[in-house]
């Protein structure tokens, strides 16, 4: 009966905007235009639909200058081994959204003539690990690999999958792991904060949390680390007593894992008065995604904080200084204090591979991670221009990784 009511009320709404449109001038077809453009879903098919309209478009723009980056002292690629054969990819569709992934081919295939790669798995990192323990994939470029994936491994295999960052996510691309900024109104005087106190305001009491598929009590803490109002954070006058109102998206993102993996040990009790913000299609086919939409009214709230992304601020609102530790030092968010990880919220992107403990590394994939580990491998991130170009530092500590 229901179904059959609200059939009946789209078809009147139709027929009242045809009406109102031909007594205007617009014309039928317009009208129905009208209708179809006024709306929008949280439908989760038309929503990956819209997610996917905005990734092909960003995927062709370059958002940093190559030259930006000093990548002097990165080692050069020189092989150790002639390779040949297949190298299947599986997971991070935005190595073959973007040129990212052609241009490592390119430069890799100019040493390694014979090597072949198979893309048809990079549609999405939920798939990386998958194709690792179905013996689909070689190598499974991926953001960071969930509980359920690393329980899923190595229940197969009785080892962990090998990790190797293989960049930093940008700074302020959405959708490109873009690091994490903390905001607040601009009326609010508070000038910084730390990871402590972030995991005090957004965090809940809690009594462990997950490091990998390993339960660690150390990551306990209790209601007595729990910040609720501006005071509790040194602030006084009318704020003093005003409660925190707390913006972030939805518990079931990659990025709340990451949040909470950085912020609370692992754990994952938060504040029961989070507002939650999921992305949704708008009306004209295009994603509003849940960190900007956050912000927007945050903008509105002078006693509210949030967790998002640069690229998403408003003259209304500011990004805090953030400290690792208590006492500092606080770091601003800029592109380079995302590149070499002073600032605490980065991210990063990895490559993840089905190493045996004690056995080498499949020369083909060895030789694939040496290349994306070299300067050639680095400046073809740079050239993509959305991800972060690693350090000669962290570069050095990923390739002992395939000793």
């Amino acid at each position: 009966m229901m179904d059959i009511r609200a059939k009946r009320n789209a078809r009147l709404l139709l027929w009242m905007l045809s009406a109102m449109a031909v007594a205007g001038g617009l014309g039928v077809a317009h009208a129905l235009e009208a209708a179809k453009q006024s709306k929008e879903t949280r439908d989760g098919l038309e929503v990956q639909s819209a997610r996917a309209k905005v990734v092909a478009e960003k995927a062709k723009l370059t958002h940093y200058d190559k030259n930006y980056f000093d990548l002097s002292s990165l080692p050069d690629y020189r092989p150790e081994t002639t390779v040949a054969g297949e190298l299947r990819l599986w997971g991070n569709n935005y190595l073959a959204d973007s040129p990212l992934g052609k241009y490592w081919e390119d430069g890799f295939r100019k040493h390694h003539p014979q090597i072949r790669f198979d893309y048809s798995g990079l549609k999405t990192a939920h798939v990386a690990i998958a194709g690792l323990y179905t013996g689909k994939a070689d190598l499974a470029p991926s953001r960071h690999i969930t509980f359920v994936e690393i329980e899923a491994f190595e229940r197969m295999f009785g080892y962990s999958p090998t990790e190797i960052v293989m960049a930093t996510g940008s700074f302020n691309v959405t959708g490109w792991l873009p690091a994490y900024s903390i905001v607040v109104h601009k009326d609010n005087p508070l000038a910084k904060i730390s990871m402590q106190q972030l995991d005090g305001i957004f965090g809940t009491a809690r009594d462990g949390g997950w490091n990998g598929t390993t339960w660690e009590l150390s990551a306990a803490r209790g209601t007595d680390k729990s910040i609720r109002t501006w005071g509790a954070l040194g602030l006084t006058g009318e704020w003093r007593d005003k409660p925190i109102n707390i913006y972030g998206i939805n518990l079931r993102y990659n990025d709340t894992r990451e949040f909470e993996r950085k912020v609370f040990n692992g754990g994952d009790k938060w504040n029961e008065n989070l507002r939650e913000y999921a992305n949704y299609a708008k009306a004209d086919g295009s994603i509003a995604v849940s960190a900007g939409e956050l912000i927007k009214d945050l903008s509105r709230d002078r006693y509210g904080m949030a967790w998002s992304g640069m690229q998403h601020l408003t003259s209304e609102t500011k990004a805090l200084p953030l400290a690792a530790k208590e006492g500092g030092p606080y770091v601003e968010l800029t592109i380079d204090s995302v590149r070499d990880h002073e600032y605490p919220l980065y991210c990063e992107v990895y490559i993840y591979i089905n190493r045996a403990p004690g056995q080498p590394v499949d020369p083909k994939v060895k030789e694939y991670l040496r290349y994306v580990l070299s300067r050639q491998g680095q400046e073809a991130i740079a050239r993509d221009g959305k991800y972060l170009p690693l350090t000669a530092q962290m570069i050095q500590a990923e390739l002992k990784k395939l000793q």
